[in-house]
């Protein structure tokens, strides 16, 4: 019995040696290669990464922004106490971890069976920040709990805020609260004011996507959050979450960047640091090899400039108030979906919002090419017939008849699509829509490249629902683009700093619709350049197929149009919503710039005509009744059907 006894304890301690040497393996070998924390102060700098255009010019040069170190009682109030209550409440009561958030985000990583939520603590991110990856594996995450401990034996907890605040990143090149401050609202952080104090403290979550100068109107909901948890923990009262939530998101621009293009490349910075992180990006001394050509590029601001100065003057002339007139532009290629230029605004460093991707505004009568697109691909003839004429809606018994109107407030009766959609009529639209469903219609919209949310309503024919001109220009490249829909492509490659090259993004092209269909489409939009409201386009002299928008009360003017093998969209309006004076629609306010930039862009390219599928044949018809006739009738139109 007592040598049973020995043996058993033998092996008792033969088995606690065994796993004490595994668990003092398992921490050497997590632990070995730490960091020191003597080094958290220091600042190394970092190499320059350099975006370059398609034709040769270095658009901008990226570097981590120097920080800028302040004491903690430099830092607002709310500032501190608002990224707190939204990164860590527990911050001032934990040891470098919260043990009921590690467990709370255990539970829901193992519902969703990954990493979903970190459950980081404001010690951890520091300790993340500083030497670690981002990547979300248990061993660096036990890593970052190590270095977590190891910090908050170190330093206070006042010390261990003041070194996050001065060290994490907040999106844009901007590393610490005071270089922040200075790039997003071009002040010091100590004369931050609460709804800046709320949108910096909301930042850490996800700088990429948070940053103002990406997505403003994605800031502002994050800023909100951020507002109703300092309202909810008591930091604020409600007469100041009320006031800050009514105060819009305003940057200055950073004004030390020498971007030739800046609205690209801010753009550009978003999907870089989507895919390569931030700390490369800063860091890395990279070559970016971007889409954008400057020549495009600089014919597209002088076009805006010319523009805007044109239509200035006619508004001073009405007493239309000008302070708030903007304009946008975007140019795609049609076969890549690459970005060739981007104006999202009369001055960047006065207003960084880019009305080109961000801003989302009615596209009024630019937004029919796409239903009589889905009409085109049900089997409907461009020389098909509709009624022009006015019309009711009753939508329930209870509401007054919808009765829409044509933006002339005169009728046709009888008319072919070819000639509705050239004189951009609304009823006929309305009708087709009607027959299709407008269900159909939204479905067939996503397909083509519109991500915003649209209502299945009737309306939808007179361009009310709010999309952004970036989507509307890409849907528009399907039609010149054989029926593919592409995604819009900012950069070609990125080489890191031996040449190697470690990001090549790949076009992403899906067929949404037939090529017969894509050409009859883009058959008809030639129709309004030659027949309709885009008939000052026809001064190009080449073969350009395009569609005028303007919504009501003249708020929004829009220009949609292609070459074989460029999509440009041009939206002018005021930021304030407010009317850009009467008379002034897509043709009077937006074609002007849209002609002026494909006129420069154009003129050096080889003269090119839009290609006719085998699936379509070129037939004459009667433009008055819309019957296929001989090409010796008097006013025959030469138009693309299907082939039987």
């Amino acid at each position: 019995m007592k040598a049973n006894r020995k043996y058993i304890t033998l092996l008792l301690l033969i088995v606690f040696g065994i796993s004490c040497g595994v668990l003092a393996g398992a921490f050497f070998g997590l632990t070995h290669d730490l960091p020191q924390i003597q080094a958290l102060k220091s600042y190394v700098p970092s190499a320059i990464t350099r975006i370059h255009s398609a034709d040769g010019v270095i658009l901008s040069e990226l570097f981590m922004e120097k920080r800028r170190p302040v004491t903690l009682d430099d830092i607002p109030y709310f500032l501190k106490a608002g990224l707190v209550a939204t990164e860590d409440r527990n911050f001032y009561r934990h040891s470098g971890i919260d043990l009921k958030g590690i467990l709370r985000a255990l539970i829901r990583d193992i519902q969703a069976r990954q990493f979903v939520e970190g459950a980081s603590t404001i010690t951890q991110q520091l300790a993340k920040t500083l030497f670690l990856t981002s990547s979300k594996t248990l061993p660096r995450k036990i890593k970052e709990a190590i270095l977590a401990f190891q910090i908050e034996r170190r330093y206070t907890k006042n010390e261990i805020l003041a070194l996050y605040l001065n060290q994490i990143y907040l999106g844009s090149g901007a590393y610490g609260v005071e270089s922040a401050a200075r790039i997003f609202f071009d002040k010091s952080v100590k004369h931050l004011n609460l709804p800046e104090c709320a949108l910096l403290a909301a930042m850490p979550k996800a700088p990429s996507r948070f940053s103002p100068l990406v997505n403003r109107e994605l800031a502002e909901k994050r800023r909100n959050i951020v507002l109703r948890q300092m309202l909810a923990t008591g930091i604020i009262q409600e007469d100041e979450y009320q006031n800050a939530l009514k105060t819009p998101v305003a940057t200055a621009g950073n004004k030390n960047t020498a971007s030739k293009s800046p609205d690209f490349v801010e753009y550009a910075k978003r999907e870089l640091e989507k895919n390569l992180g931030p700390y490369q990006l800063y860091k890395g001394g990279l070559n970016i090899y971007s889409t954008l050509s400057y020549e495009m590029q600089s014919a597209a601001e002088s076009a805006i400039q010319k523009g805007l100065a044109d239509l200035e003057s006619r508004m001073k002339t009405q007493g239309v108030p000008v302070s708030a007139l903007q304009a946008a532009l975007i140019a795609l290629q049609v076969d890549s979906g690459a970005i060739l230029a981007m104006v999202g605004g009369k001055d960047y460093y006065e207003s960084s919002y880019n009305r080109a991707t961000m801003a989302k505004r009615q596209p009024g009568s630019a937004f029919k090419p796409i239903i009589y697109a889905l009409a085109v691909e049900n089997g409907f003839s461009q020389n098909q017939m509709v009624l022009d004429a006015p019309v009711a809606f009753k939508n329930s018994p209870s509401q007054e008849p919808w009765q829409p109107q044509n933006f002339s407030k005169t009728y046709s009766g009888e008319i072919t699509f070819r000639h509705a959609l050239a004189k951009s009529k609304n009823i006929p639209a309305v009708r087709l829509i009607q027959m299709l469903g407008p269900s159909a219609v939204v479905q067939f919209a996503r397909t083509m490249g519109i991500s915003s949310g649209l209502a299945p309503e009737l309306s939808l024919a007179l361009g009310t629902a709010e999309v952004s001109l970036l989507d509307l220009t890409r849907s528009y490249s399907v039609f010149p683009n054989k029926g593919s829909a592409v995604k819009p492509l900012s950069i070609i490659a990125v080489d890191d700093s031996t040449g190697r090259t470690i990001w090549h993004p790949k076009a992403e092209k899906k067929v949404v619709m037939s090529e017969a269909g894509a050409a009859i489409v883009t058959d008809m939009l030639v129709a309004v350049v030659q027949e309709g409201t885009g008939r000052k386009a026809k001064k190009l002299h080449r073969p350009v197929a395009g569609k005028t928008g303007t919504t009501d009360d003249f708020k929004d003017a829009l220009f949609v149009g292609f070459s074989p093998e460029i999509t440009v969209g041009v939206w002018v309006g005021q930021d304030n919503s407010e009317s850009l004076g009467k008379g002034e629609t897509g043709a009077k306010a937006a074609l002007p710039i849209w002609t002026a930039f494909m006129s420069a862009v154009l003129k050096d390219r080889p003269y090119r005509h839009f290609g006719i599928p085998d699936s379509v044949s070129q037939v004459y018809m009667d433009p008055r009744t819309g019957d296929l006739t001989t090409d010796d009738k008097p006013g025959a139109v030469k138009i693309l059907v299907r082939k039987p």
